[in-house]
């Protein structure tokens, strides 16, 4: 069974990737049974991530009510009663109450991630405006000194990696992508990678429009389909204010709570 602290570190890293998934505890377990009073479990569409309540035929049962609840959407919370016997064809005479806790992906209670590659000023001006909102941050620097700018939030996480776009496969499939490193060719890789291998539903790129004529251009020309080249805002933020670092970040805020306003109703 895994470790307090590393179960619900990763309860919370579900969370913060807006992932979907259910936390299933045993609430009570009465006579012989294969787990203690306690015991508990993430469960993810793909099956359990983490943790167990037993193991056998009662943990494929409720692996699959929680894989059923996540497929319906609902997030209400549920308690079931099992007579091992009886209920999960098992050996055991006792019986179980388990408690289905469902955290459905980008749901209530699912921040929505917003991923930033580059630390520069644009970003030290914008991260302060996005903090405060319901939002999960992640931004990706290989300078150390620009990350440790950042204002500290418990919404906020900073990774220095000199590969940033080695990092483009761990995103969640709903993150909003930004782009605003130290020019086009760091750009360019984190870019490259997002599409010809993600789907993600925003993508920004800091630049002029004939920023954006380069990047398709020798995208296409490494291989990327013309359609997916065309998959990215650039020059990134509504078209307002001056090319003052705050006035940009206000300009992409405004344009990141359109775009989700703009899924969401769709």
């Amino acid at each position: 069974m895994a470790a307090p602290s590393a179960f619900y570190n990763q309860l919370a890293a579900l969370e913060r990737e807006g992932a979907g998934f259910v936390l299933v505890v045993l609430v009570e377990a009465l006579g012989s049974t294969p787990q203690d009073t306690g015991a508990k479990m993430l469960v993810t569409p793909a099956g359990l991530h983490l943790g167990t309540v037993g193991g056998g035929r009662v943990e494929a049962k409720a692996i699959a009510v929680a894989q059923e609840m996540l497929a319906g959407g609902g997030a209400q919370p549920r308690f079931v009663n099992w007579s091992l016997k009886g209920d999960v064809g098992m050996t055991c005479g006792g019986s179980v109450k388990l408690y289905f806790e469902p955290h459905p992906a980008g749901g209530a209670g699912a921040a929505w991630p917003i991923w930033i590659f580059g630390a520069g000023h644009v970003v030290q001006a914008l991260v302060p405006v996005l903090a405060p909102l319901d939002c999960a941050l992640t931004v990706v620097d290989p300078r150390r000194e620009w990350l440790d700018r950042l204002p500290r939030a418990a919404n906020a996480r900073y990774l220095q990696s000199d590969a940033p776009e080695s990092l483009v496969p761990e995103m969640p499939d709903h993150a909003f992508l930004l782009c605003l490193t130290r020019g086009h060719a760091s750009d360019r890789p984190v870019l490259q990678r997002a599409l010809a291998e993600r789907s993600f539903p925003y993508i920004g790129v800091i630049g002029s429009a004939a920023k954006a004529k380069i990047l398709r251009r020798e995208m296409i020309a490494s291989g990327l389909p013309a359609s997916r080249a065309r998959k990215f805002h650039c020059p990134v933020g509504l078209d307002l204010g001056t090319n003052h670092p705050h006035e940009i970040a206000l300009s992409i805020a405004a344009q990141l709570l359109a775009e989700r306003d703009r899924l969401k109703s769709g």
